[in-house]
């Protein structure tokens, strides 16, 4: 029988996966760009409902015991699969490429006598070495890892909370004169959760409790999150071009820092690059994952390098746009029908998803639209895929008595 992952694994799994320095990037540019009265309700809002679709998407997975790409066969047929398993390959490299020039980036502002590249590197060499050795076989050490992150993070949340920025920064302009609307902090907030609807399954199809470990990830990944948006606003508050590096350094934490740094990066990364093997399989199922998810990693380290990281904003928003209106269809269509034995209007439903991914192309050129191109998207894509359900059930011949 299959290992199976137990309720505490997955947990932890999905709370070191919203621990990395993006997430606090996105917090710090949210509090530069607006107050903190007005950006919580947005940005609560936004985890909350991407949470709720984590949930929804990672449920599949867990009960199908089928991993995040293999389960969108019966929706999109085998070739719609493989074109989105292809985009999730593509978009899981560039992730970790960000991921690993960021944490590279706040390494190298703590003033370390070592260059940017030779960190992408070896930042890179550690979540290769994560991959092959694999979550299951490292589970307590990853555990006893994940305590001691939460431990310096909490150190490091109440260390920002009680620095003075008036004696630190002598900062007399505003802080940005075009702050940021409700529904682009929401979408700001809704994109990271989104980014790893195509990741989820990956990991809950392993799960002992289907139910129970689906919903304790996306509980665990969106408290965490909403905890590393909180720590990215302190940053801000202490003046609009301080840096995660400069705010360790500001809070004394020195080593400490180095390690959250690392720590965080590494975790988030081995996710990424464990399933963009996953995703390899259904583009050609004799790849191996694990060599994969290693070439993975290696790549990463030559985007890094190259400064993808330029376009981290723009990439998430990419992301979104493709994933958000194919989850939306899966979701209708596996909710909505129980996933027939046969494949489910797939060209109808590619059409569907095509509909919302216009959608938000178009959506996303208007500056503060209500409701934000992320969840019109899904609006669209998944009436059009529940309007192709009832009209399948009105054109099915009658059975004959």
């Amino acid at each position: 029988m299959k290992n199976r992952t137990n309720l505490l694994t997955n947990a932890i799994i999905w709370f070191g996966v919203a621990i990395s320095v993006s997430e606090i990037e996105a917090g710090i540019g949210i509090g530069n760009a607006s107050t903190i009265s007005s950006s919580w309700l947005p940005l609560i809002l936004g985890h909350i409902l991407g949470g709720i679709l984590l949930f929804l998407v990672g449920y599949i997975g867990a009960s199908l015991r089928t991993n995040a790409m293999e389960m969108t066969t019966k929706t999109f047929s085998k070739y719609g699969a493989k074109f989105f398993a292809t985009l999730n390959v593509l978009q899981l490299v560039a992730w970790v490429a960000v991921l690993n020039a960021q944490g590279a980036t706040a390494i190298t502002s703590l003033n370390l006598p070592i260059s940017f590249p030779t960190i992408c590197i070896i930042l890179a060499i550690l979540i290769a070495i994560y991959v092959y050795i694999g979550l299951q076989r490292i589970s307590k050490i990853t555990t006893v890892v994940m305590i001691i992150l939460t431990i310096l993070l909490a150190a490091l949340s109440i260390k920002l909370l009680n620095i003075n920025p008036t004696s630190i920064l002598p900062i007399t302009q505003p802080i940005n004169n075009n702050p940021l609307s409700f529904w682009n902090i929401f979408e700001i907030s809704i994109a990271m959760p989104i980014s790893w609807l195509p990741v989820i399954s990956d990991y809950t199809k392993d799960a002992e409790k289907p139910l129970k470990a689906t919903l304790i990830s996306a509980l665990a990944y969106t408290i965490a999150s909403i905890w590393m948006y909180f720590i990215g606003i302190e940053i801000a508050n202490i003046g609009p071009t301080v840096t995660i590096a400069q705010a360790i350094l500001l809070a004394n934490l020195g080593i400490s820092g180095i390690i959250i740094i690392v720590i965080s990066t590494v975790t988030t990364n081995f996710m990424a690059a464990n399933s963009a093997g996953e995703s390899a399989k259904v583009i050609y199922n004799k790849l191996n994952p694990k060599i994969v998810g290693i070439i993975v990693s290696a790549i990463s380290a030559i985007l890094a390098i190259s400064g993808i990281m330029n376009y981290y904003i723009n990439f998430l928003y990419l992301i979104s746009s493709v994933f958000a209106p194919m989850a939306a269809v899966l979701l209708i269509s596996y909710y909505c029908t129980k996933q027939e034995n046969k494949t489910n209007n797939w060209y109808w439903n590619m059409f569907a998803w095509f509909a919302g991914f216009i959608t938000y192309t178009l959506t996303g050129y208007v500056d503060s639209i209500v409701l934000g191109p992320t969840l019109l998207a899904i609006i669209v894509s998944g009436a059009l895929t529940y309007l192709g359900i009832l009209i399948k059930k009105q054109i099915k011949p009658g059975r004959v008595p």
